[in-house]
């Protein structure tokens, strides 16, 4: 990664020293012409510069002078009569390989060379070989942290007076987070769209940023945005969501805060435990908690039966999310993604393999919560230390989370308060059962409340539709008890008991 800085410090060099041909990669002319403007001014030299609308232009002065489309006879002409001469084509086109137009630039620096002269030439795209040998390369990426920081807080300044903006320094380094890989321009594009639209700036704008980037990066079939339109409070999990809220200072803290302490930000979760007790609602509350975009990715979807495109599948993907961070990342039941049988599946091995390499090395804020119902047929490699940031066990809810549960439920199916007494006997009927299973139980009176409007669902129904339910854990007692055996020596519990102590 090459910032402004550092890239303009490189040129100057290149400059200073005389390099026949300085490359300089980037998309972005109008910041590469800035700062070759303020390089003529600080080496005191003249440095001219062409684009096919400007013509050529003297950085360091003013003037434009039309070589009508024929900029290198110009350079040629300058190599001659002037030694140190420097020539910049300001969007180099067609020097990715052997044309006409690139020999010509091969025979102009041949001259320089001779004249200790340098031609720069700014383009994207790689340079032919031939062209390459003669000098040094170097890259304008997009603006990175402190610079996208510095933008925002002038652009703040600049527009404080005009409208209402609300955004403190926090916000401004989230906001800075949020426009990661997009290029000045598009900064600039973004935060005056927004600040018309909305008449001001406000927090909760932030997250609309994250439907640009959706607008800017062309969509993978295996990888879905999930719309999150509604607060809903969750009941339970308690350990889990503190840990989420402080987790949450240090995934918004600059890459240089985190340096100085050895840290990198939080990778992910893995939520191991019984079906049915909120694992996947647990992405939509990290999601929500972080106010972050949330992808559900769908690793099954990627396997294809021609040779390579599983593993091309992956890899797109995997830049996909790289792209759109900061964000969470939902894989749901990730053991059935990843399970690489020991008949020897190559492609599923090569899968897994792109997958831990990426959790491990990627540098990119995308937070991954991964749940798994069936631990044992998880690859071991999945566990190694780096590659979540913790491991938890969600298991069947306690009386506590029961009853909230319903609480919740009664209120949003049936539009009712319940009594705590009723409540006390509900929670107690209810022992044992997940928390799909008490939705299942209130949505069943639900039913019955619509197919019977001229009755009240009451404490009774309830009870009777609890009777007739069998929940997931007396279907499946070994399983539960297996996951239970797993959670409680292997991974910290999503939950904590009633008196607050973890069980």
């Amino acid at each position: 990664m090459g910032n402004y800085k550092e890239t303009k410090e490189e040129v100057r060099n290149n400059l200073f020293a005389r390099v026949p041909l300085v490359v300089i990669h980037s998309s972005e002319r109008e910041r590469v012409e800035r700062m070759l403007r303020e390089l003529a001014a600080e080496l005191k030299t003249g440095i001219f510069y062409y684009t096919d609308v400007k013509q050529v232009i003297s950085l360091n002065g003013s003037g434009q002078i039309d070589v009508n489309q024929e900029p290198l006879r110009f350079a040629q002409e300058r190599f001659r009569k002037n030694r140190g001469t420097t020539f910049v084509l300001g969007d180099a086109m067609r020097v990715r390989e052997e044309n006409a137009f690139s020999r010509e630039i091969l025979d102009t620096l041949y001259l320089a060379m001779e004249t200790s002269g340098t031609l720069v030439l700014v383009t994207p795209d790689y340079v032919w070989n031939r062209l390459a040998g003669f000098g040094l390369m170097t890259r304008l990426d997009y603006p990175d942290s402190d610079e996208r920081m510095k933008q925002i807080s002038q652009f703040v300044e600049r527009y404080r007076s005009a409208y209402p903006i609300s955004w403190s320094n926090a916000d401004i380094q989230r906001a800075a987070m949020m426009l990661r890989g997009f290029s000045e321009i598009q900064i600039d594009n973004i935060l005056v769209s927004q600040l018309v639209s909305h008449k001001g700036l406000e927090q909760k704008h932030l997250q609309e940023f994250a439907k640009q980037k959706s607008r800017l990066y062309a969509a993978v079939p295996c990888v879905d945005e999930v719309r999150i339109n509604e607060r809903r409070a969750a009941a339970g999990m308690d350990n889990l969501r503190d840990w989420l809220r402080e987790r949450k200072q240090l995934f918004f803290l600059s890459d240089e805060i985190l340096s100085q302490y050895g840290l990198t930000a939080p990778k992910g979760i893995l939520l191991a435990g019984v079906p049915g007790c909120g694992k996947s609602f647990s992405a939509r509350l990290a999601a929500q908690e972080w106010e972050l975009p949330l992808f559900r990715f769908d690793i099954g979807s990627i396997y294809d039966k021609w040779m390579g495109e599983s593993e091309r599948k992956m890899q797109e993907a995997l830049t996909f999310l790289d792209n759109m961070a900061p964000c969470v990342v939902w894989i749901d039941e990730v053991e059935k993604a990843l399970a690489v049988s020991d008949s020897g599946n190559d492609t599923g091995k090569r899968i897994l393999g792109q997958f831990l390499y990426w959790l491990q090395e990627s540098t990119e804020r995308v937070f991954l919560v991964a749940t798994a119902n069936d631990i044992s047929k998880l690859p071991p490699e999945l566990f190694r230390k780096g590659r979540f940031s913790e491991i938890f066990f969600v298991d069947l809810p306690n009386r506590r989370e029961r009853k909230a549960a319903i609480e919740q439920y009664m209120n949003r199916c049936l539009h009712q308060k319940a009594e705590n007494e009723v409540l006390e006997r509900l929670v107690n009927a209810t022992e044992g059962y997940s928390y799909a299973d008490i939705e299942e139980m209130v949505k069943e009176a639900a039913q019955y409340q619509l197919l019977h409007p001229e009755q009240s669902v009451g404490e009774e129904v309830m009870l009777q539709v609890i009777q007739r339910m069998i929940s997931f854990a007396e279907s499946n007692p070994d399983t539960v008890e297996s996951l239970r055996k797993w959670g409680k020596h292997r991974a910290a519990p999503a939950s904590r008991t009633d008196s607050g102590k973890e069980e």
